[in-house]
């Protein structure tokens, strides 16, 4: 089935108002992406609590709607 890469970037920004996401279609499938987050919500969290964090705000859509997410997040320099 997959996922719109607008409706993956909505719902990140969504949880994270300031973030700077770029996302790529690793597959061409809307199933299989990468995703680059980069925000100050994240600062004083841990690397996995960044991961986390937006995973959860995928709202349970991992390993049903999407596939993979190969995630990284940072905080604004």
């Amino acid at each position: 089935m997959g996922m719109r890469e607008s409706d993956l970037r909505a719902m990140i920004v969504a949880a994270f108002p300031d973030a700077e996401v770029a996302i790529t279609d690793l597959a061409g499938d809307n199933d299989h992406y990468a995703a680059h987050v980069v925000s100050a919500a994240f600062s004083g969290m841990s690397r996995v609590a960044q991961h986390k964090a937006v995973y959860a705000a995928l709202g349970g859509r991992m390993g049903g709607e999407l596939h993979a997410l190969q995630l990284t997040t940072a905080i604004p320099s």
